[in-house]
């Protein structure tokens, strides 16, 4: 068989954001093992063509229609397909010129491509949190009957997969996600009112978007990690807890039924757990910095701020009650974390928005797909209207 048919072929929804980026380095670094055969962005088009020219790719697609032809012309020497436009990724998904889907688009809007290629049977490396917290039970439905493995690329979530292997036939009792606490561990309300953007984009340990970084800062990610955890790994909600963990060595911990605990562990590098999840069930050798016990004085552990951080406590709510509630939760995260970057309110203000957006709009206990995009757009909506966007 030649290389090429050895190799496989990788399609990277939103490749120019912070887990695109760090993708292709992995596939740059392999390119034995690995090729791009689509890179999509939303509007970052000069990334994007040098990750194009760079890679070249069989197709990419900008979300953005009015960089469309931008992005044709500067790839016209070359046999690349340019498509444009969110049905253009819906499209691209589930066309058969590649074997994996790295998921990294942002938020929400990640999910209808992830559900196309899951139709399509391709595997998936899931680095986008949304898409489970969003439809959880539809999404993970859709992987059982299509027989398609989700290998999940979040740092923690990565680390219990990783726990898991050779378990099967062991009863989980509780998983644990440690989070850094962001660069506000520790403080009070008083402190948080006068936040400003750019001290909460400064995360202590972890080089990340915006989105994910404010979400971080909030203790909103780890929330929404802890239903993610739920669908991926068929968990109860009271068998997912959060530990505060501030040097991010050890990325998440398994406590089986007997009451051992496996713990995954490693320099904070987004890297691994991508590279993990393109290479899977194989481990890739490579010459990122190794941790070194020796220099290591202490790893310490404390129990979360809820009554501080009550995005927290807000995306605990969503978690026990599930139904449409998540999805809710999610979209109202979503418009308040893109009004405090755009300084239109203030950090604490997040929480407010999200929760009046979560007491006011209609529960739906069993939602069908239509239903989640309709709660959505709503949630949105009403977010948005409470902000004055």
């Amino acid at each position: 068989m030649s290389e090429e048919k050895n190799k496989k072929r990788i399609a990277i929804f939103g490749s120019t954001g912070s887990i695109g980026t760090q993708t292709l380095d992995v596939i740059a670094a392999n390119p034995d093992k690995f090729s791009a055969e689509v890179l999509t962005a939303q509007n970052n088009a000069e990334l994007l063509i040098e990750q194009a020219l760079a890679f070249d790719p069989h197709v990419v697609v900008i979300g953005d229609e009015k960089k469309y032809l931008q992005v044709k012309n500067a790839l016209a020497a070359t046999s690349i397909k340019v498509f444009t436009g969110v049905a253009a990724l819906e499209e691209v998904a589930s066309m058969d010129i590649y074997d994996m889907m790295l998921a990294a688009i942002v938020g929400y809007a990640g999910l209808r491509p992830t559900l196309k290629a899951l139709d399509a049977g391709k595997a998936l490396a899931l680095a986008n949190k949304e898409t489970l917290v969003v439809a959880g039970d539809i999404v993970m439905q859709k992987a059982l009957e299509n027989r398609v493995p989700v290998i999940p690329v979040d740092s923690e979530h990565s680390a219990i997969f990783q726990c898991l292997v050779g378990e099967t036939r062991n009863r989980i009792e509780k998983v644990i996600l440690t989070a850094s606490g962001g660069p506000f561990i520790g403080r009070k309300p008083n402190y948080l009112v006068n936040v400003k953007r750019e001290h909460a984009l400064q995360h202590p340990n972890w080089s990340m978007g915006a989105k994910i970084t404010i979400d971080s800062a909030t203790l909103m990610n780890k929330g929404l990690e802890m239903i993610e955890a739920k669908w991926l790994f068929n968990l109860r909600p009271e068998q997912v807890q959060v530990v505060i963990h501030p040097q991010s060595i050890i990325h998440s911990m398994v406590q089986f039924e007997d009451g051992s605990i496996k713990a995954q562990m490693g320099l904070p590098d987004m890297k691994l757990p991508i590279q993990y999840a393109m290479g899977f069930p194989h481990r890739i050798k490579n010459d990122y910095p190794r941790l070194d016990f020796r220099k290591l004085p202490v790893l310490n552990f404390e129990e979360p701020d809820i009554k501080t951080f009550r995005n927290l406590a807000l995306a605990i709510e969503a978690l026990n009650k599930g139904g449409n509630l998540p999805c809710i939760l999610n979209a109202a995260n979503e418009i308040a974390v893109y009004a405090f970057l755009k300084n239109r309110i203030n950090f604490l203000d997040m929480t407010a928005v999200i929760e009046k957006t979560m007491e006011k709009l209609p529960f739906i206990q069993h939602p069908t797909l239509e239903e989640y995009f309709e709660s959505d757009g709503e949630a949105r909506n009403f977010a948005a209207d409470i902000i004055k966007l």
